[in-house]
């Protein structure tokens, strides 16, 4: 039987004594270990992080892509070449654990490996995997690619992780109070608990809900006759479906099931919390959608050197410092693009998840402008992008592909590849400004801000997910002007861009030249107010507190999904 007492290597807090699963369908937890595509994936690494540093009983459930997501790349003429290649670990350990689920009406046989707490100083991660020889080839695919275009690969995944997880929990008598859903991925873990307790009320005592995506379009969906077929739903019966979770048309939103079935559910900023709960206030028999700010460890993300000149309110080493992480970054540059950027330069970067309404191109609307500013001589500026599009978002593709084009001949403005754990660190500890322009109400959160910041990048962005609760307008980061909401997109897009280039050209280029002591008083303040706050052991806490000890309480009246239990 598997040792239980050697998954952690510390003594349990006792604020933190309630165990706890956390399941997420990526984990960035350190370069080397490529199972993540974005955002998502970092704030979940960071919560393993500090979940470990608060000696918290909590464990890590995903899956071992094979593949991850995929490795970034150039075609011959420079353009985004996506590139899928078997990956081995040998960090990780095999539990010796082999246990069967159903997928599709067949036996699926699943793996577990173990990501040990002091490999990277993380709580225990345990990982999935179908690609074993007990398996047909097409049920060693299901752990192959993370998000896996095809439909009913996807579902499997969802399976995989969430029954799968779920049985491995009982496989290894690990007691576990809360189950925890980092998005609507892992869903069919509460079928499996209702098949486990045969009671509603005790699978809602027991899961709770984070949800990231606030567009309804991005909410993942399925027709109940093909969920049924899959196995979705460990056994039940559609009616018994219905009464748990009153799907609607005949189609099960991820998101919407989550809600009915959780006893209390967060979205990851206070905006994101209110946007969320406009967003389903409609459903009936839903759960409290809280809001707990996403935040990112501060402890694997820092600058020593940056730290300890802040510190001792030393500006010329802070400035020393950040030059240096300028011109580590700029190595990196150089050996992709053969672009050799000034460390004396102002330096912006744009780096994320690259997705259309992320907005990657914005600054370049106005694209006479845009070179006009980044040709001033008397005022120089270089830029940065970098991001992974989704490899069949093939409009994203185009977006990254357009910027190269447009500035492959401009020697101070490049597009880099690899946006990963160890490039998205020498980005923001080498740029002086992090841009975030997304369209207003669609990034739920945005983490990456809060890294840059504590690596003395100042914020430049649009007043979305995290920004409003961090923000003061000069003082801290500075502000996109947002346009009014009754226009058109395109309108939107156009203002903003405009407002954009507008406080580029006219306030922050000259303060960068001409006011460096207010400059660097702004990067000191952007230093200091990220922390505590968005470190995220404030986060991981907050999980404990408002939903891992959140009391439950059956509702007396009826609702759509009732209140009764169902009668499996």
């Amino acid at each position: 039987m598997f040792n239980l007492a050697e998954l952690f290597p510390y003594k349990f807090d006792s604020k933190y004594s309630k165990p706890a699963a956390y399941f997420s369908m990526e984990f960035a937890v350190d370069q080397p270990l490529k199972i993540y595509s974005g955002g998502l994936g970092f704030l979940a690494g960071s919560h393993l992080r500090s979940a470990y540093e608060l000696k918290q009983n909590l464990i890590g459930i995903g899956i071992l892509w094979k593949k991850g997501y995929y490795d970034q790349e150039r075609n011959q003429d420079q353009t985004l070449k996506v590139s899928f290649r078997d990956k081995d670990y040998h960090f990780l350990t095999d539990t010796k654990i082999l246990f069967p689920i159903t997928i599709h009406g067949a036996k699926v046989f699943v793996k577990a490996f173990l990501l040990k707490a002091t490999v990277f100083n993380t709580v225990p991660l345990f990982l999935l995997t179908t690609d074993i020889p007990e398996n047909d080839y097409l049920a060693q695919t299901i752990s192959h690619r993370l998000y896996d275009p095809n439909e009913t690969t996807r579902i499997a995944q969802s399976i995989l992780l969430g029954a799968g997880g779920a049985k491995l929990l009982d496989i290894i008598e690990r007691e576990t109070e809360i189950y925890h859903m980092n998005e609507g991925h892992a869903l069919p873990l509460c079928f499996y608990l209702l098949d486990k307790y045969k009671d509603i009320n005790e699978v809602k005592k027991r899961v709770v809900f984070t949800t990231h995506t606030p567009e309804k379009a991005g909410n993942e969906e399925h027709s109940i006759p093909l969920l049924n077929n899959m196995s979705f739903f460990n056994g039940l019966t559609p009616q018994q479906v219905q009464e748990a979770c009153a799907p609607e048309n005949g189609v099960l939103n991820y998101t919407v099931a989550a809600l009915r079935l959780a006893k209390r559910a967060n979205g990851v900023s206070q905006l994101h919390g209110e946007v969320s709960r406009k967003m389903w206030n409609g459903h009936k028999g839903i759960c409290e959608i809280t809001a707990i700010t996403n935040a990112q460890n501060r402890t694997y993300w820092k600058d020593e050197a940056l730290d300890r000149a802040l510190e001792s309110n030393d500006d010329q080493a802070l400035v020393a410092r950040k030059k240096e992480l300028k011109e580590k970054l700029f190595r990196v540059v150089a050996n992709q693009t053969g672009k050799l950027f000034n460390p004396n330069v102002l330096t912006i970067v744009w780096a994320r998840r690259f997705a259309a309404y992320k907005r990657a191109n914005l600054i370049m609307s106005d694209f006479n402008r845009f070179v006009k500013i980044v040709n001033n001589k008397k005022y120089p500026v270089q830029m940065i992008w970098a991001g992974k599009p989704y490899p069949e978002d093939f409009g994203a593709i185009n977006i990254f592909n357009e910027i190269y084009w447009k500035t492959k001949e401009i020697s101070n403005c490049t597009v880099v590849t690899g946006y990963e754990l160890w490039l998205s660190g020498h980005l923001k500890k080498g740029s002086d400004l992090w841009l975030n322009n997304p369209k207003l109400y669609h990034e739920a959160s945005g983490t990456s801000g809060m890294t840059a910041a504590m690596n003395a990048s100042i914020n430049l962005s649009i007043p979305d997910g995290w920004v409003p609760e961090f923000a003061k307008d000069g003082v801290n980061s500075f502000l996109i002007k947002t346009a009014d909401d009754s226009l058109s997109q395109d309108e939107k897009d156009r203002i903003e861009a405009k407002n954009l280039l507008d406080v580029l050209e006219n306030e922050i280029i000259p303060m960068y030249y001409e006011k460096p002591e207010q400059w660097n008083s702004i990067m000191k303040a952007s230093m200091r107010d990220v922390l505590p706050f968005f470190d995220s052991g404030r986060m991981a806490d907050e999980y404990y507190e408002k939903l891992y000890h959140f009391e439950y309480h059956e509702e007396a009246k009826s609702t759509a999904r009732s209140s009764k239990k169902v009668v499996i």
